[in-house]
């Protein structure tokens, strides 16, 4: 199935017009004519069945036949992680969580942190592409960069499940021990070297609950698509 992505799409469209990226596609690459028929998601959780009226490359306009709406995942997982010092390595990690399934992403900048800046743009492409290729319907929400502190208080009234998986020698749960299904979830990964102890015990303060990944000492993005496929798993 061919899915593509228009975020303006609501229910009860009866047209649409894709942006020049998405046409060029279609009718560049893929050759496609007036009167063949594709997928497209608005990443709120529908599907569109569409129609080619007009294959212009700078701007398709499609005729929707039909709207279906793909369940939402049973969980909401929100993960924090802290920019790689490698920008590719990050960017992995957004399409694997996309593909296997996350609600939300927040870059955190972090004691440690060697990176301090993303490119929103770039990431969200990334995340548009992989959503479409796992042909998934719900788009995963990307925040802005914030630091760990105002990260800490933008959660201070979030109800979620709350874990921070770091690598210091205290005493941890491990993740997969204490992950229940059909929860909101939170958890933070740290930059290259690790959260610092103050950050630890900030985070433990706010009912974060310090947890482990395994025995093994993981790359910042391995960590993540462990977390992310740990919380899949258990739902």
């Amino acid at each position: 199935m061919q899915l593509f992505y228009n975020p303006n799409i609501s229910d009860n469209a009866k047209e649409a017009t894709l942006d020049k990226e998405e046409s060029r596609h279609i009718v560049k690459v893929l050759r496609m004519k007036d009167g063949e028929t594709f997928k497209i998601t608005n990443g709120k959780g529908s599907f569109f069945s569409a129609e080619i009226i007009n294959a212009n490359p700078k701007g398709c306009l499609v005729k929707i036949l039909s709207e279906e709406i793909q369940q939402p995942l049973p969980y909401q997982l929100h993960l924090a992680v802290a920019p790689t010092k490698l920008n590719d390595r990050y960017e992995w990690f957004l399409e694997k969580a996309t593909e296997i399934g996350i609600s939300e992403i927040t870059p955190i900048i972090c004691d440690h942190s060697e990176r301090k800046t993303i490119k929103p743009e770039r990431y969200e492409k990334i995340l548009q592409s992989a959503m479409k290729q796992s042909l998934k319907a719900y788009l995963p929400i990307l925040n802005k960069a914030v630091s760990y502190k105002d990260f800490i208080d933008s959660e201070k009234a979030s109800e979620d499940l709350k874990f921070i998986a770091h690598c210091e020698e205290t005493d941890k749960k491990s993740l997969k021990a204490v992950l229940l299904p059909n929860q909101k979830i939170t958890i933070m990964i740290g930059p290259e070297g690790d959260f610092s102890s103050e950050e630890i015990g900030l985070a433990k303060q706010e009912g974060y609950i310090p947890v482990t990944l395994g025995e093994s000492r993981l790359r910042t993005e391995t960590a993540a698509i462990v977390a992310c496929h740990s919380v899949a798993f258990v739902n």
